[in-house]
Formats: structure tokens, sequence, C-alpha cells
């Protein structure tokens, strides 16, 4: 059960993740994290013993959030029921990456990827932040790797597919094709890896 602390606590997460994934880490002031989040500093400090430690719990708690959602579309660990057979591996595949080209298009930016935004910047400001995030692409890479072993399991991909490399490439595909498409303004770099997506996951 969730205490009052840890919801104070995941509220100004929320509030400071809004602000970071249009302006970055570096570039948002803790002023801006308190008055997103309505609280007095000596409430922030009471949480978080540094704004590098609030950066590294809020790169944490993106990635457990992240992957709860992967594990949801992917359907980890989900049993079908009697009546209903689980849905073949390739087309909870191709619904995440619809749902990445769409979340990366759009507008709204508590929905953005900040392995996207943040990679780059905190691989240099902090060995804690880079070390969340690289575990978390490692982990998301293991989900896709396993979903595709599935695929291959269950008559929906190709035989001849190596889940581990093809997870890989996927995987940097988008990366780059988001980065790409923040560059240009423009969603055809997606859409590109979309379609290079289908071809590669292409039914037997």
């Amino acid at each position: 059960m969730r205490t009052n602390y840890d919801t104070t606590k995941r509220h100004i997460l929320d509030a400071g993740q809004k602000i970071i994934a249009v302006k970055g880490f570096s570039g948002v002031g803790l002023s801006e994290i308190l008055s997103a989040a309505a609280i007095p500093k000596g409430s922030f400090y009471h949480y978080f013993g540094s704004k590098e430690q609030y950066g590294r719990e809020l790169m944490e708690q993106y990635v457990e959030d992240y992957l709860q959602a992967l594990d949801q579309v992917l359907q980890i660990a989900v049993q079908p029921t009697s009546a209903a057979r689980r849905e073949p591996a390739r087309e909870r595949l191709l619904r995440y990456w619809s749902h990445w080209l769409e979340t990366q298009s759009g507008a709204e930016a508590m929905h953005k990827c900040l392995v996207v935004k943040l990679s780059a910047e905190v691989a240099d400001l902090s060995e804690d932040m880079r070390l969340v995030l690289c575990d978390g692409t490692r982990q998301v890479m293991v989900r896709l790797a396993d979903c595709i072993a599935e695929g291959i399991a269950d008559g929906s991909l190709r035989v001849e597919l190596e889940p581990q490399k093809t997870a890989q490439m996927l995987y940097q595909l988008w990366l780059g094709a988001s980065l790409l498409a923040k560059l240009q303004r423009d969603r055809s770099p997606l859409e590109t890896a979309m379609e290079i997506t289908i071809n590669t996951l292409a039914s037997p």
C-alpha cells in the first residue's frame, strides 16, 4: 500500500518529469521543479538529498513505469484463459512499435522517451543516472528478444530470426529514428523505422 510519503514523492517525480522531458536535466533548475510540484525547498530535501539523487530516482521511476507498460503490451507473464488463445507475438510486437511511433511523434511531453531525451546528457553528467538508463535499455531488449523467440515458437515470425540480435537492431533503429524525428521535427524517420520493422518481422 502506498503511503502519504510515497504519494508525495511520486508527485514530485512526476512534476519534474514533465519539464525535464522538454528541457533536459541540466536545463531545469531546482526552483522549476519546486514550482511545478508546488512544494517548498525544505520539502524537496526531505525526499531527495540532492538534485542528482532526484535525477537518479526519476530515471528509476521512469524505467519501472516503462517496463510495466511494456510487459502489458507484450503480455509478459500473462497466461491466456481457456476461452481465448494468446495473441501471436508478432502482433504484440507491432503494437508496441506502433505505440512508439504515435507517442514519439506527438506533442505530449510526459509520453516522450527519456532515453532519447537524456541518454547523451546524463552519460557525461552522472554515472548513477547513466547506469540506470543503461540497465533499463538492457531490460527492454531482453523483453523484446523473449517476445521474438515466442513469435518463432508460435509460428508468427520466421525461424531464421535471431531474437537477441533482432531485438537489439530494432531497438537501436527506433532510438535513432526518434532522435532524427526530434532534430527534423518530422515523423518520417519513425515511419521509415516502422516500415523496416514490419519487413523484419514479416510473417513466415
